[in-house]
């Protein structure tokens, strides 16, 4: 009979303490500011193409930080500007043009990321680069701006030009 007593006190305990736990938070659907996230990339892309530089500082916080391969990051929206400016100016120059490829975004209260890869295209359409990209966003005021921003190309640098004959 005491096995029995034992086993009933066990389980009336672990019953107990089940109906006290702690109940896991509700989910949270994530799916529209997701959606807000990429479309935001779409967006930098777009403008990055069409050289319209204040489009894409306007996706950024004031101090948001740009980090792009071999370069010096950008700190805030001047610095921004001042990289976009020339950078979207020479591709321009050169007929180049960035292609999104496949991402991924997630979103933890008003902190939000992506991450994804892209392309580059030349006038005739070859692409002649690859990379991926990195973007943390802070929600301010039902908006999704960039806070830290990161890409890198998939390619190896350029071989140096050999050394002159002396």
């Amino acid at each position: 009979m005491r096995p029995l007593k034992s086993l009933m006190l066990a389980v009336g305990t672990v019953l107990a303490l089940s109906a006290c736990a702690p109940a896991a938070p509700p989910a949270v659907d994530t799916a529209n500011d997701e959606a807000a996230l990429k479309a935001a990339t779409r967006t930098w892309l777009e403008a990055y193409n069409a050289g319209d530089v204040e489009k894409i500082v306007a996706l950024y916080t004031e101090d948001g930080v740009l980090m792009p391969p071999h370069a010096a990051t950008a700190n805030g929206h001047a610095a921004i500007r001042a990289f976009l400016t020339a950078e979207t100016a020479g591709a321009k120059a050169a007929g180049i043009k960035l292609v999104p490829g496949t991402s991924t975004a997630g979103v933890a209260g008003d902190t939000g990321w992506e991450s994804g890869t892209y392309t580059v295209s030349n006038a005739s359409g070859a692409t002649v680069d690859s990379g991926s990209y990195l973007s943390v966003s802070r929600k301010s005021n039902g908006k999704w701006l960039y806070y830290r921003d990161t890409y890198n190309s998939d390619r190896p640098l350029p071989a140096p030009a050999p050394a002159e004959k002396k």
